[in-house]
């Protein structure tokens, strides 16, 4: 998803719900830090967000623009509202937000790429490490950043910080070999 198409969804939900400042926390974040951010990156096709000021209001998005919604299947994009509690960040993450304003008037509040990473490692899914691997091969990501920010993140699980660090570690090991050809 590009810009462009984020902006649509934007003013869509806008449009539905009268708030213009949406926070955005999941892979399409890095959209807010980049303006041609790597493919590996931005390869989703639906946006974790909540209203900013009202992040209650997801329901109605998600049934007029989430999964299978007549904008999804128009557009081929969704949102995917989530609540502000879902992600684990680490301290201080609020005051990193990336306001990106997009046409139409609305703005993208997205999550700094190491808060964005930090909530993928504590996550640990495949498709998240491939998201975070992406950030650290194209220098965008430090893992040096990432370990702090890890000791920053609390309100989580037990076990989740050792399991992101571990392949934290792993990642940024396999980023600073060179590729095979």
């Amino acid at each position: 998803m590009k810009r462009a198409e984020l902006g649509r969804l934007l003013a869509e939900a806008a449009r539905l719900t009268s708030h213009r400042d949406y926070v955005i926390v999941g892979s399409l974040s890095i959209l807010g830090a980049m303006l041609d951010p790597p493919e590996e990156m931005i390869g989703s096709i639906d946006v974790d967000l909540y209203p900013k000021s009202d992040p209650g209001r997801t329901k109605e998005i998600a049934i007029a623009l989430g999964e299978g919604s007549a904008f999804h299947r128009q557009t081929g994009i969704y949102a995917d509202p989530v609540s502000p509690s879902l992600p684990s960040l680490p301290d201080g993450w609020e005051e990193r937000l990336i306001a990106l304003a997009l046409t139409g008037g609305s703005v993208a509040w997205c999550l700094e790429p190491h808060d964005a990473a930090v909530s993928k490692y504590v996550r640990c899914e495949p498709r998240d490490r491939a998201w975070c691997r992406a950030g650290l091969r194209h220098g965008i990501l430090s893992a040096a950043l990432l370990r702090e920010r890890l000791r920053e993140t609390h309100a989580v699980e037990s076990g989740e910080i050792a399991r992101a660090r571990s392949a934290l570690s792993d990642d940024a090991r396999r980023a600073r070999r060179p590729r095979k050809p």
